[in-house]
């Protein structure tokens, strides 16, 4: 697996061995980074990239010009994939990586992130509750399935690419109080 595009374009990255990481093929990165950078989602932008895995999608949001991203994963294969990939594509000094459970880590991230990029196993269930505790304004959602969002997003683009869905939403504004005090 390799960066598609951007100053990190061409090198190698690599992914923790076993079965419960499941990089997001060239293909689609390519597509959903296409996807963003027409909405100007990606330049300049802070990141967060949940069950980051190899850090691939981080690393391909730092590559094209994103100006920080965090990766979260809470697997101890998966975090020092991630480390000797910001390091190997010399994007460490833009890159924090945080050990922890997703869910969780965005319920009490002290952080809010331009864009989400968040790819977790195919099992996962908790859409719902990340997606309201979500700190960010732009979320990529990638699944087997189409993923329901609740009315606090707006949903900017559904693709299919095999037996991946990706879907990316924008949060809404937060509806304003028309009581009087």
């Amino acid at each position: 697996m390799r960066v598609v595009a951007g100053e990190a374009r061409g090198r190698r990255l690599v992914v923790p061995a076993g079965n419960s990481i499941r990089p997001t093929s060239d293909r689609v990165r390519e597509a959903v980074f296409n996807a963003l950078g027409s909405m100007d989602a990606v330049d300049g932008a802070s990141v967060v990239d949940l069950f980051a895995g190899s850090g691939a999608l981080g690393i391909e949001a730092l590559s094209r010009g994103a100006a920080h991203a965090v990766f979260v994963d809470d697997a101890r294969a998966a975090v020092e994939a991630i480390q000797a990939n910001v390091a190997s594509t010399g994007l460490a000094d833009r890159a924090r990586v945080a050990r922890g459970e997703a869910v969780g880590w965005a319920a009490t991230s002290p952080s809010r992130f331009d864009l989400a990029l968040v790819d977790p196993p195919y099992a996962f269930d908790g859409w719902h509750a990340l997606l309201e505790l979500l700190p960010a304004d732009v979320v990529v959602i990638e699944s087997d399935r189409p993923v329901e969002v609740s009315d606090r997003w707006e949903v900017l683009r559904d693709r299919r690419y095999g037996s991946t869905v990706v879907r990316i939403a924008r949060r809404l504004p937060a509806p304003r109080s028309t009581e009087v005090p």
